[in-house]
């Protein structure tokens, strides 16, 4: 990590596609993903590795607690990672 806490930014975006893995490895998850967000399997495949999709998959993973946690703990991850990857995804780094 740098000097400012922050991942960098292939880090944060390793981070990212950790948690969509983590999404499509549970159908329920999945579907409740593209449920809230309006997004089919073929726009989620076609864009995931696009910034902007990796700063929605984090953005929705950090509106729910228990699914953030559930990914953190599955990952061995500090549950700040997630945001911290968001801001740096998302430019808010600064």
């Amino acid at each position: 990590m740098r000097k400012t806490g922050l991942p960098s930014q292939s880090q944060a975006e390793a981070i990212a596609l950790s948690a969509l893995a983590f999404l499509v490895r549970d159908e329920e998850r999945l579907g409740r993903f593209c449920a809230m967000t309006g997004m089919d399997l073929a726009t989620l495949r076609a864009q995931a590795a696009q910034t902007a999709m990796l700063v929605s998959i984090l953005d929705y993973l950090l509106a729910d607690e228990t699914l953030l946690l559930l990914f953190a703990a599955d990952e061995s991850l500090d549950p700040q990672m997630p945001r911290l990857a968001r801001m740096r995804l998302s430019g808010e780094d600064v």
